[in-house]
């Protein structure tokens, strides 16, 4: 049964920007790098694995998310290349007009979606790839859901699925939060707890079972809130409001319009081309 297909559409772009060289360019002059990147990647993505249905979740960059509110820390030092920014501002309508859903909304990350949309698709008996480069997402890996995660540039992808999560961390998927608050997380300045590195954290969840369950029986006294809220932060808000999500059919000419209209025709032609494609 062919696959819903969920992507970080911050992760791919953000991987597509510095991956490609700065000079590609659009009409006026306007960088172009990272929508050329992000197209032959869900290009070869729709190829390869020819999904029913694919959603592309977004960061709003514009408006703090409850993670920032709740720990001023978060991310902070992150800024983002004025012309990446721009890109990420049309890549949602790109979306759209291959007749693939786009999920963006304020107080919410991309990877909310992802796991917003895993929960409502467990009615679906199809399999669901999630495309990521965030190792948060590892939470989402099941027997049903595989992480496809990128290796090298956007070009080359690795399966993650249960067994690679517990080989990785040595935790089962669900407990990754619960790691990721007790070893902390540099990239998101969750500073952990101290002296705790990756394997001391495995090990307490492996003999405890659960963060909650350590602090319960008195680890950590002293900083068992933070950890409560550092867990928090790292768990995937499944609430994030999403699209409708049925069978879709691409809409390689429209996108290719689109495309071309931005003044990118190499790139639209090859859009293009699945059309003849589809229809041969």
């Amino acid at each position: 049964m062919r696959p819903l297909l969920v992507v970080d559409g911050d992760s791919l772009a953000h991987r597509a920007y510095h991956a490609l060289p700065k000079t590609i360019r659009r009409a006026g002059g306007r960088p172009s790098g990272a929508i050329v990147g992000f197209t032959n990647m869900l290009l070869r993505l729709y190829g390869a694995e020819q999904p029913r249905a694919v959603l592309v979740g977004w960061d709003t960059l514009t408006v703090p998310t409850y993670r920032h509110e709740a720990f001023a820390a978060y991310q902070s030092g992150r800024v983002f290349d004025d012309d990446l920014v721009e890109q990420l501002d049309l890549l949602p309508e790109l979306v759209r007009a291959f007749g693939f859903a786009a999920a963006k909304a304020p107080g919410y990350e991309a990877d909310d979606f992802l796991a917003a949309a895993v929960e409502a698709k467990r009615r679906w008996r199809s399999h669901v790839l999630v495309v990521t480069s965030d190792r948060d997402a590892f939470q989402l890996a099941s027997e049903r859901v595989t992480l496809l995660m990128p290796t090298r540039g956007v070009s080359e992808l690795a399966r993650v699925g249960p067994d690679e999560v517990r080989e990785r961390y040595g935790v089962e998927p669900e407990q990754v939060p619960d790691f990721i608050a007790l070893r902390g997380d540099p990239s998101d300045r969750l500073p952990g707890a101290p002296g705790v590195g990756p394997k001391g954290a495995a090990q307490i969840i492996q003999q405890y079972g659960s963060l909650e369950a350590a602090l319960t029986a008195g680890r950590f006294a002293a900083q068992a809130e933070e950890l409560r809220l550092y867990r928090r932060i790292a768990t995937l808000d499944a609430s994030a409001p999403l699209p409708p999500l049925e069978d879709q059919s691409p809409l390689w000419a429209e996108a290719s319009d689109l495309l071309s209209s931005w003044g990118m025709n190499q790139v639209a032609d090859r859009v293009a081309a699945r059309v003849q494609s589809s229809s041969s």
